[in-house]
This record gives C-alpha cells, structure tokens and sequence, in this order.
C-alpha cells in the first residue's frame, strides 16, 4: 500500500462541527445511491448541495446525520437479489472530517463489502486512505471506483475556492494510492468558474494529474458552472468576500450579474478552446471523458483476469 497517509481531523477542519440525527425508513435510492449525511462543512463556494430544491431544511453546516444508516443498509442490500454498484458521495461527501470518529462510513463499505455488491464513491478527502483494504476487498470481489473533483490546480486559489478539502495536490497524491492498488479512478473537472480558474494554464496543469495518476475518465458537462436559487446567493457573497473591487473596477459579482443574470448554466467564453484541450488530451492518453454515459463502462464492466498460460 502507498505511504501516503490521511491528515488528522483537526488539520482539514479547524472547528467544530455541529451535527444532529434523524431517522429515516429508507437509506438506498432506486438508482442504487446513499447518502449517510445531509449537509457538508467542506466550505466549496460553488456547492449546489446548498440550492433551495434539494429541500435541506437545517443549517447547512449542521450536518444531518441519518440515525441507523449502516443497519438500514445491510437490511435493504439484503433484499437485492441482483448485485450493482453501490454509489455514494455525490449529494454530500462520505469522508467529512467528523467521520474519522463516527465511522459511518466504513461501516458502510463494510456491508456494502460482505454483500458483495460493487461501490462507486466521490470524495475531496484523503481520509479515504484510511479505508483502502476495504476498498481493495470491493474491488477484488466485484468493482470500486473512487472518484474525486479537480476545480483549480493553483493551491492558493484552491484554498480560497475549497476552504475545508484536501488540496488538489493531495487529491493527486489519493490517486496515485488508488493507482498503487489497482484500484480504478475519475475525476470531475467541474465546475470550472468563469473568470476565475477556466484558463488554459490551468486546464492543462489539471489534466497533468490526471495522465500521472492513471485515471480510467475524466467527466465533465463542459466548461463552466450551475447555479440555482439558495446556491447563487452564497457563491455571490463568497465572490464579494474573497474577490472584492478594487480600484473603481467591476467586481467579479457584478461581472457574473451582467454576463449570466439569473441564468443556471454559465458557460465560460473559454468553453471552445478548453474542450480543444481535453479532447486532444485525453485521446492521446487513452482516457475516457465526457457525462456519465461516455463513461458507462467503467462502472459496469470489469477486466478479467490474467492468468499465466499453463506449460503442456
């Protein structure tokens, strides 16, 4: 196993986190997804985890914890005749730093691998390094993908952008781990804010990354970013806090207000040239990229396995 380790609790995340639980009767979507918690204290300006129509009620920041969601699990994975992969982490991250101490979701991975049903988890965390036996046991039995996000591949602007992660570099670092153990992985260049981080330097320093590390895809809806109502207002003020006028000129907000309006799909005016770039990239080093149905086969398929050809 790699020697690269995860950081402490108290080295991503520098306070307190407030939590509460609440029951559910059910844990697994029709789509074959969980998520153990409702809220994040990841910190990303651009979340739309935070947009009004997902209905999350509480604080954002006060992490609803679903009370019993391993034992639901095992119960509802119980029932499945046919075995799938598992997905989680996409709504909230599964590796928050409060669950170093709760071990949800280990838990999970622990039924998830005595059922032998396959996983598919997305997280900007290197304490998924803590659980890499297991995940090599999910993916000898049947398959485990793990995913993360690359948003900016500058580490000062990723601070700013992504408070409470595991840096870029150190997402890198995670991947190369899984690498290490055979472990397939993609990553998520998205969202790529206009005017801040869709430039080609960046672009590029990215997809170096993702050519070292090995990974299988790389997806993406194109070059830009989402915004809705609840998620708008916070990446707004963020913009004014992180990014404030100077010298008389438009702020970074007041350029978003002008250029995107109300819009949700705020394409960068790179989009063209940065699609350029993936495309010629990608091809060269064999890697899958696009939405979710350019990737399909890596969640659904799995090499077999060489075998040494016998002497007569």
């Amino acid at each position: 196993m790699s020697c690269i380790q995860f950081r402490p609790v108290v080295e991503l995340f520098d306070r307190e986190a407030s939590m509460h639980y609440k029951d559910y009767k059910t844990i697994l979507s029709p789509n074959n997804g969980i998520n153990l918690f409702r809220g994040c204290v990841h910190g990303c300006i651009y979340c739309d985890s935070r947009s009004k129509c997902y209905q999350i009620k509480h604080d954002f920041e006060d992490i609803e914890i679903k009370r019993n969601a391993p034992a639901m699990l095992d119960t509802e994975l119980k029932k499945r005749r046919a075995k799938c992969v598992i997905s989680t982490g996409a709504m909230c991250d599964s590796y928050m730093p409060f669950d170093a101490v709760l071990d949800n979701t280990r838990e999970a991975l622990r039924i998830i691998e005595r059922n032998g049903f396959g996983l598919s988890i997305q997280t900007k965390s290197s304490l998924i390094l803590r659980d890499m036996e297991l995940l090599k046991a999910i993916n000898k039995n049947m398959l485990c993908v793990v995913e993360t996000t690359f948003t900016t591949y500058d580490e000062a602007l990723c601070k700013k952008l992504e408070p409470n992660v595991a840096s870029t570099r150190e997402r890198f670092e995670m991947l190369l781990a899984m690498r290490g153990e055979d472990i397939p992985t993609i990553v998520w260049i998205s969202p790529v804010l206009p005017f801040i981080n869709d430039t080609k330097e960046n672009l590029r320093g990215l997809l170096d990354y993702c050519v070292r590390a090995g990974v299988k895809g790389i997806l993406t809806f194109g070059f830009g970013t989402t915004m809705r109502d609840g998620s708008r207002e916070y990446f707004y003020s963020k913009l004014d806090e992180l990014f404030p006028k100077q010298n008389g000129t438009q702020s970074l907000k007041e350029k978003y207000i002008e250029t995107f309006g109300n819009s949700y799909s705020c394409h960068s005016p790179n989009d063209a040239m940065l699609k350029q770039i993936m495309r010629e990239t990608c091809e060269r080093h064999g890697i899958l990229y696009g939405d979710h149905r350019a990737l399909a086969s890596i969640w659904h398929t799995k090499p077999e396995p060489a075998y040494d050809q016998l002497s007569l």
